[in-house]
Order: structure tokens, then C-alpha cells, then sequence
């Protein structure tokens, strides 16, 4: 089996205005343009994914949605379909835990949004995690096994995906699982996979994501199904972001 690339990639959330993102991505693009055997990835807001694009063109790092409409075209104000993005990105995050509490994103939406995108050549990031009740439950793998298993009804395009495990706890908090834990769901999710398309399992990169830091990163990226990290609030900083990447670049 060959071995998988790992993914670095910045998921930027609703910070950042056009004139900051350009400063940020050069400054990550400076620091880390040397940096080899590693897929990065930034996710700026909509507003500034052409401007980020047009800069980051020719270059190694890639562009990210942090959301798309599974719809088309048509009257659904607000939204973002993959026409619009096409051309600019390669990849949307879909189900991220905030779009799913906050936005009341379930897991057949997600579905939808991960088919569309990849039927439109944009890679899906498809995003699982459980909550701190589920987790002291001890009811974490079922929860997201279920969470995978629904999030993926219909995909069959197993090429263009990524899934991030995202444990809905640590993101934000400064309180990352544990290696072992975060192990032991990628793990998880990497069987739910098994399950649904056997040939893919061992080539779709599962990542870990939830208060990655230049600190954590190395001993996650040692695990042996963790492909790499979303990143949050880490890849709004220059240099730790390409500490980041540097690790997954030497793993």
C-alpha cells in the first residue's frame, strides 16, 4: 500500500477580512513554501477566496471552502453553490460540528453537500465529532461511526475524499483528545469506511482535528491513522501553522 499524503489544512472560521487574509497567506506561504510531501490547504471566509486564490496560484498550498450548498443555483439566499467555487478551490469542509449545532446541518444534509461537491471535481472534507455528554458516555465510537456511516449515505467518489475527526470537546478549548483517543477514532472512522467501500479504506486520509498546536501535532501525527490536521486557531498564525505543516511534512 502506498502510503497516504498527509493534509495540513486551515480552517480560518469567520475571521480574518480581505486585507488580513492576503497578509496571512503570505506570510504561511513564505514560511512554508519549501515544505514537500504534504497536501496544505487553506479555508479563508467566501469574501476572500478568489483574492487568496489569485496569490496563492502556481503556488503549493491549496484553497478550501468552509461550506457549500448542495443545491445548484436558484432561490436560496445566502448560499454558496460549487459553480461558484469552481475554479477557485479544491476542497469544502462539510459537517463541520458548527455548522451542524449552530446552522441545524444533520448528517443527510451533510451527505447531499459531500456528493455534490465532489461531483463538481471539489474535494469534500467531510467533518465527525461527538460531545463531551457522548464522550463521558462512553458511547464516543458508536456515536461517530453512526455520525460517518449517515454522513456518507450515496458517496461513492472514495478518490476525492478526506473525513476529519473533530471531537466537538476540544475544538476551541485548548483541551486536544489524547493521541491514543484520537487514534482510536480515526481508527473508527477508518472501519466505517472499510464497511462502506473495502478497496478505499486504506487510501482516504482521515484527519484529526480540535486545538492542534505545534505542540500536539508531532505525537498525533504518529499515530498510525491520523493522515494529518484541521487546524483552527493555530492557522491564523503564521508561524505555527507552518510549524504544523512542517511536522506532517517530516512524519
Amino acid at each position: 500500500m502506498a502510503k497516504r499524503i498527509p493534509v495540513i489544512a486551515g480552517n480560518w472560521k469567520m475571521n480574518t477580512d480581505v486585507e488580513s487574509g492576503l497578509k496571512l497567506v503570505k506570510e504561511i506561504l513564505s514560511f512554508s513554501k519549501d515544505f514537500s510531501g504534504v497536501d496544505m490547504i487553506v479555508c479563508p471566509p467566501f469574501v476572500s477566496i478568489a483574492s487568496i486564490a489569485q496569490e496563492l496560484s502556481g503556488s503549493s498550498i491549496q484553497v478550501g471552502a468552509q461550506n457549500v450548498s448542495a443545491n445548484p443555483d436558484g432561490a436560496f439566499t445566502g448560499e454558496v453553490s460549487t459553480s461558484m467555487l469552481r475554479g477557485f478551490v479544491s476542497h469544502a469542509i462539510v459537517g463541520h460540528s458548527e455548522r451542524r449545532a449552530l446552522n441545524g446541518e444533520n448528517s443527510a444534509a451533510v451527505a447531499e453537500k459531500a456528493i455534490t461537491a465532489a461531483s463538481a471535481g471539489i474535494k469534500p472534507i467531510v467533518c465527525i465529532g461527538e460531545d463531551l455528554e457522548v464522550r463521558k458516555a462512553g458511547n464516543a465510537e458508536t456515536y461517530v461511526a453512526k455520525q460517518l456511516e449517515e454522513s456518507l449515505v450515496g458517496y461513492t467518489d472514495w478518490d476525492s475524499l478526506i473525513v476529519a475527526y473533530e471531537p466537538v470537546w476540544a475544538i476551541g478549548t485548548g483541551e486536544a483528545a489524547t493521541s491514543g483517543q484520537a487514534q482510536e477514532m480515526t481508527h473508527t472512522s477508518r472501519e466505517v469506511i472499510r464497511t462502506l467501500a473495502p478497496d478505499a479504506a486504506d487510501s482516504v486520509r482521515v484527519l484529526y482535528g480540535g486545538s492542534v498546536n505545534p505542540g500536539n501535532v508531532v505525537e498525533l501525527m504518529a499515530q498510525p491513522d491520523i493522515d494529518g490536521a484541521l487546524v483552527g486557531g493555530a492557522s491564523l498564525k503564521a508561524d505555527e501553522f507552518s510549524k504544523i505543516i512542517a511536522a506532517a511534512s517530516a512524519s
